[in-house]
């Protein structure tokens, strides 16, 4: 015969949990809670910010209210539904009739709207910062001796596997397969089956360029203006990849010793592949990850557009987790960085605002700084790889605080006997702890 005390702990056991449920629910209606995975939070004043008031808050905003312009029209965010969300766009309502016209208004909008959160990695002291531009080379709409490396459309056999975020045409990262007969999906070609013509006859190319370098550079950066004979400027834009972990090029060269470590740049990467052209190859192959691109409906005087569907600024506009961080979500950055050189001595204190993301940003305290076109950008985006301090503005009314342990219902006492109609049985008991003697 089934124990009564079991039944009763059922019984119990449905109340406690219909508790925690309804604590959790109540909780979650009175305070927005913000929560950001593997991260560490301080809040901070923006007195605490080196370099917070000299920054251009009125160029800060207007990078911010290009951002509102893809935060506004949201209705159905998916995923992103949430507290950062939701305060952004109720913050992106007052752009519309805000007057920034001088440095002090608008930086009193930032300090009138958002708390500064210092925020990093647990267990580390600072982000780390990278930098990406659009590269501007020369090409060809057709295949000649001097351009024969093809730039490919995304093929309409690429599949992303699982999930997707709403709105997302394509993933940047995840799982990619190929179709293979009716229902079958394998992998997709990776990139050195791609550069031996895996893809040749199927009518994807968007121009042809001079050399793989070139296309590789274009590749990591996401973008491009590609000037054709006759002038004209072809745009192109990510849209698709191939399924494969981009490997950084410079890891491998690293490895070879090819270049040390502290003198690693994209400069140094392009003059060793263009004096090494059959090692440069086998670099290439060691990072399987291929992109595709498409031709966006922008002029050729326009910077690009990121993640976020919206104009990047140069100097202003940051890649970031996508996986952590909502699009246009701003952050103060304070890094020695180098911009005027090649040694980190710039010192780099400035609002930037979250409108991209790529495959090897990850981290709660992770950036790409995009610096704008050319080989000048390049230059400079090139060298940077350091170290530097996070804060991320977070709306005026986000809660940063998460319920303790007192707020938490206890559960109901262990019962000490199962009983039945017969007899009663001692439940047994936890042994205590006994702690080791001290040495």
């Amino acid at each position: 015969m089934r124990a009564i005390v079991v039944a009763s702990s059922h019984l119990l056991l449905a109340s406690f949990t219909a508790l925690c449920v309804n604590a959790f629910t109540a909780t979650a209606a009175e305070t927005a809670a913000l929560k950001i995975p593997n991260s560490q939070l301080e809040p901070l004043a923006f007195a605490d910010l080196s370099g917070w008031a000299e920054d251009d808050h009125m160029a800060a905003f207007k990078t911010f209210a290009e951002s509102c312009k893809a935060i506004l029209p949201r209705r159905n965010p998916g995923r992103e539904a949430g507290v950062m969300f939701t305060a952004l766009q109720n913050i992106c309502k007052l752009t519309k009739n805000y007057d920034a016209s001088d440095k002090a208004k608008a930086r009193a909008f930032f300090e009138d709207n958002f708390q500064p959160v210092r925020i990093a990695t647990l267990g580390e002291a600072a982000g780390f910062l990278t930098g990406y531009y659009e590269p501007i080379v020369d090409g060809s709409p057709n295949w000649t001796q001097e351009f024969w490396v093809p730039v490919y459309r995304k093929p309409s056999n690429l599949i992303p596997i699982g999930r997707r975020r709403a709105g997302e045409s394509f993933p940047n990262k995840g799982t990619v397969g190929r179709k293979f007969g009716r229902k079958k999906l394998v992998p997709y070609y990776d990139r050195g089956e791609i550069e031996d013509g895996a893809l040749t006859g199927r009518n994807l190319e968007i121009c042809y360029l001079k050399n793989p370098t070139d296309l590789l550079f274009i590749q990591i950066q996401g973008s491009a203006r590609i000037r054709m004979p006759e002038g004209s400027i072809v745009r192109i834009n990510y849209d698709a990849h191939n399924g494969y972990p981009y490997v950084p090029v410079g890891r491998p060269l690293i490895e070879m010793g090819a270049i040390p470590r502290e003198e690693m740049s994209m400069e140094r990467i392009r003059k060793w592949m263009e004096e090494n052209p059959d090692g440069a190859k086998e670099v290439r192959r060691k990072n399987k990850s291929y992109v595709f691109f498409r031709q966006p409906q922008i002029s050729s005087s326009e910077e690009p557009k990121g993640a976020q569907g919206v104009s990047l600024t140069p100097g202003r506009s940051i890649a970031v987790d996508k996986g952590l961080h909502v699009y246009g979500t701003p952050f103060f950055i304070e890094a020695e960085l180098p911009i005027e050189s090649g040694q980190p001595t710039t010192l780099f204190r400035r609002l930037m605002v979250g409108q991209d993301t790529g495959s090897a940003i990850v981290g709660p305290a992770r950036a790409d700084l995009y610096w704008g076109a050319g080989q000048e950008a390049g230059l400079v985006a090139g060298r940077i790889r350091h170290p530097g301090r996070f804060s991320i503005l977070i709306p005026n009314g986000v809660d940063l605080t998460t319920p303790v342990a007192s707020e938490v219902p206890l559960p109901p006492e262990r019962p000490e006997f199962i009983v039945t109609n017969s007899h009663s049985t001692p439940l047994p008991r936890p042994r205590p702890k006994v702690e080791a003697a001290a040495q």
